[in-house]
């Protein structure tokens, strides 16, 4: 054994430690460790992977989609798999800004559009098969959930738990009837545990989310194996990003929260282990959609998660450009930690879930959420709640297409919605972070209210399902308002992309420009580029004096948007509503 393994087996023994602590039948750490190992095909690693190393730049942002965001239809009937339809649509214009693909859950499922997996191992029929996947992952750095949660309640391993075979029947945690679970931090309002009757009697299953969604007991050293091998086969068919899914309730013991424990915080130290020593530039991203201090915790000292979700941020920068006062976006935003090297922010404004609400817990004063829930509301969105320790329930998201989200402000609808919408997308491409934008947003989509009415489930307000041939006519009209957001995202991206001090981990200083503007400093690694990106969050047009900014008169500055030269560094510049400017030295 060289040294390189038996360093990786010795730091996995010690994870395992503090995993397993307490539970008998897991304290055969060597033999767990070697099989790990083992099973990520790591016996004859020689090379452990450089800390603290950034696999990302400037030029990395991450398309958001399901697989079947876009069909090729007759009617009601699909002509191809949607994933060639994907991989088609990619090959256009949308490649010159994207080198990543989030393709979201695409195998097959019961429920929660992907999220109650079937089957890990195989790709959904009704998408295509893995040769679909090996394609995009050819041409772009592909990003792929691990649902480590749950499963469905309809998979092999849930069948095996209520015929009492194995594996399956010791791969999900149960409960007891008798006992308190009022501390249990849930998103959802159905009942925590589901009566289920299998061969050895009554059972109550652990469902964090639905009772579809059966949660596995990573007690037990098998499931953790399961995962391994899940892993093993995502990188061996071409993912070099893992999302992990609702990640923070992976751990559960009676009398806690059963969020955020110790034990999930080192099963993500011991992924992020062995698939670095799998593959060196891979990358875990943490999908805790929590409270800010909570999320910040799953960085680890650089040795967790690469990224995480910066949930914050979507409430708030909505919230800004709606009442027109950036306060509570800059108090968050100076009380940041800049992520270390091996570590980046994930930033998004919109997804295929709603805008969490917990994440502003703390940020927002009650009325300021209240208030941008009531706006949400009347521009057509819907409100999903959470169940709280007393059972009473309290609003979890806002479900609503971004576009229909900024199409006013706390005073209604107005004739600034399209600059609105694309000032967000300039103040999050220019924070310090990585950048994933949903398909959704890059397209300019309204709420499909048709196929909310069809499901009644919330979050299908914002999951439409476009048609090829009439997105490509629509997105071939210039005059077209698709056609417009697609055109001008596309341009800020590859705007971005070649700015050394975009570099997600570049420095970021917030400008103290008052309460209308927004403003940031980035400066890149090397320091030689830097740029101010200032954004009017405002209806009224507003006069920013230069002098305030301290531009260096050394350098010329020029508007990368624009193009204007600025020809008096001390002078004023006049912003419209919503406008955006990225002012760098030349």
């Amino acid at each position: 054994m060289n040294d390189t393994l038996s360093k990786l087996i010795s730091t996995v023994e010690h994870q395992l430690a503090v995993i397993y602590d307490g539970i008998p039948l897991a304290q055969n750490y060597p033999d767990i460790a070697e099989n790990l190992v083992s099973l990520m095909r790591l016996n004859a690693v020689e090379v452990s992977p450089i800390p603290h190393s950034n696999h990302w730049s400037e030029q990395d942002a991450i398309l958001i989609t399901y697989g079947d965001s876009i069909e090729k239809k007759d009617g009601y009937r699909v002509l191809e798999p949607p994933l060639k339809t994907l991989a088609e649509f990619l090959e256009g214009p949308i490649k010159e800004a994207f080198k990543s693909v989030h393709i979201l859950p695409f195998y097959p499922y019961s429920s929660d559009d992907g999220f109650a997996v079937i089957n890990y191992s195989v790709v959904n029929e009704s998408l295509g098969d893995w040769s679909d996947i090996n394609a995009i992952a050819a041409n772009f750095r592909l990003m792929s959930d691990l649902v480590i949660n749950h499963c469905s309640s309809r998979s092999l391993w849930f069948d095996q738990f209520i015929k009492g075979e194995e594996p399956g029947c010791h791969y999900f945690k149960t409960g007891d009837i008798q006992q308190d679970y009022g501390k249990v931090v849930r998103p959802r309002t159905s009942p925590l545990l589901r009566e289920t009757e299998t061969v050895n009697g009554t059972e109550y299953v652990w469902c964090t989310f639905s009772h579809d969604q059966v949660d596995f007991d990573f007690g037990n050293p098998d499931v953790l194996f399961e995962f391994v091998r899940i892993v093993r086969q995502y990188l061996d068919e071409g993912v070099k990003i893992f999302r992990l899914d609702a990640v923070a309730f992976l751990w559960k013991e009676v009398g806690t929260n059963c969020i955020n424990l110790p034990q999930t915080h080192e099963v993500i130290r011991l992924l992020r282990l062995l698939i670095e020593h799998a593959c060196s530039d891979a990358v875990i991203i943490t999908e805790t959609n929590i409270p800010n201090q909570e999320n910040l915790t799953y960085f680890g000292n650089a040795n967790e998660a690469h990224c995480i979700y910066n949930f914050s941020l979507p409430p708030l920068l909505v919230n800004t450009l709606i009442s027109g006062d950036c306060t509570y976006l800059k108090q968050w935003l100076m009380s940041m930690p800049p992520s270390q090297d091996g570590t980046a922010y994930f930033n998004f404004i919109a997804s295929h879930d709603g805008i969490g609400l917990r994440p502003a817990e703390g940020l927002l004063s009650e009325v300021e959420l209240n208030r941008l829930i009531s706006t949400m509301l009347s521009f057509g969105g819907r409100v999903s709640l959470r169940t709280l320790d007393d059972g009473s329930t309290k609003p979890y998201e806002i479900n609503i297409a971004l576009f229909d989200a900024l199409q006013g402000t706390h005073n209604g609808p107005d004739k600034w919605g399209f600059e609105r919408f694309i000032c967000a997308h300039a103040i999050m491409l220019a924070l310090e972070g990585i950048p994933g934008i949903y398909i959704h947003s890059m397209l300019g989509t309204r709420n499909d209210y048709e196929r909310l009415e069809h499901t009644q489930h919330n979050r299908h307000i914002n999951r439409h399902r476009w048609d090829y041939s009439e997105l490509m006519a629509t997105l071939a009209d210039d005059s077209s308002p698709h056609a417009k957001v697609y055109q001008r995202l596309i341009s800020l991206i590859k705007i971005r992309k070649r700015q050394k001090a975009f570099h997600p981990n570049a420095t970021q200083f917030t400008l103290q420009l008052g309460t209308n503007v927004f403003g940031i400093w980035r400066q890149s690694l090397d320091r030689k580029q830097s740029i101010f990106c200032i954004n009017n969050v405002s209806v009224e047009p507003t006069i920013i004096s230069l002098s305030e900014i301290n531009l260096i008169e050394t350098y010329q500055w020029r508007d990368l948007i624009s193009g204007a030269v600025m020809p008096d560094i001390v002078g004023e510049i006049t912003l419209q509503p919503y406008q955006s400017v990225w002012l760098a030295n030349e």
